[in-house]
């Protein structure tokens, strides 16, 4: 496991994570800059300067929509009994259910702010931002973030003993026991490059507005509910009588909101209408 830091200068600590950040900021401007040049996009006159502008509101949205869907939905006591972690991004914790709302809203405020069609906007920036998941996913692995489950099979060429001692993140000597699943790669592998080439792939044609946004929706939702059976859960209840984790509680509404707008989406464009 490489260390969380990945350069010291002198008091100054680059963080890893940090740099996944940078990273998945970097891919959102390159992949945009290849999308405005596909024939679909390019017919909405869509500008280097806009992928500028949306990128600035993308990175409040991701930032604090992140860390306050870790602070609510994961560990609200950790936090609110010592208010100042909220601030420590550069330890982890950072929610991609709260990022996701994060950057629904920015964007929500950029296309007012622009004038442009709030739905074209979600398709547009949609595909953009699977790959930079996958390298938030990477930073959570290097952090010693989210352990997975113990696996069934010892032989698993893959299972590693998790080094609950490479981050002081994790105190619980739970983390100890056991060969587990690397699940943050599991989740970089499927809920992000698996989840970039099909939407890239489905983006790459003209589809009805709001289509590939919630392609998109559908897709990370179904590959996170998946994932999570190999992650460790923040916490896990029971519906119908079937465990299911945070992760998963999070990820249905998103799969059965994203099936409707897509349904949604393909028969208004049968019916002649493009929706508002």
């Amino acid at each position: 496991m490489p260390d969380p830091i990945a350069l010291q200068l002198g008091p100054v600590a680059i963080h890893w994570y940090g740099l996944m950040y940078v990273l998945a900021f970097a891919l959102f401007i390159t992949l945009g800059r290849v999308r405005i040049k596909q024939p679909h996009i390019a017919a909405q006159r869509w500008r280097k300067e806009d992928l500028d502008d949306m990128l600035f509101y993308g990175m409040l949205g991701v930032i604090i929509g992140g860390r306050m869907g870790e602070v609510l939905f994961y560990e609200p006591v950790k936090y609110f009994s010592n208010p100042i972690e909220i601030f420590k991004v550069w330890h982890g914790g950072m929610s991609f259910h709260g990022g996701f709302l994060g950057v629904l809203i920015a964007m929500a405020v950029w296309a007012r702010k622009s004038g442009r069609n709030l739905l074209d906007v979600y398709d547009f920036i949609a595909p953009l931002v699977p790959l930079g998941y996958a390298a938030g996913r990477l930073g959570n692995f290097i952090n010693a973030e989210l352990p997975g489950r113990v696996v069934a099979d010892p032989s698993l060429p893959w299972a590693m003993l998790w080094p609950n001692n490479a981050y002081p993140l994790h105190p619980n000597p739970v983390f100890l026991e056991g060969l587990r699943h690397p699940s943050p790669i599991y989740q970089l592998l499927i809920d992000g490059l698996l989840v970039f080439v099909i939407l890239w792939l489905f983006s790459r044609k003209e589809r009805p507005r709001l289509a590939v946004g919630a392609m998109y929706t559908l897709l990370y939702g179904c590959a996170r509910f998946f994932t999570e059976y190999f992650r460790t859960p923040d916490w896990e209840t029971t519906v119908l009588g079937m465990p299911i984790t945070s992760g998963q509680v999070l990820s249905l509404p998103m799969i059965v909101g994203a099936a409707a707008m897509l349904a949604w989406s393909y028969k208004v464009k049968q019916k002649g209408r493009a929706p508002i």
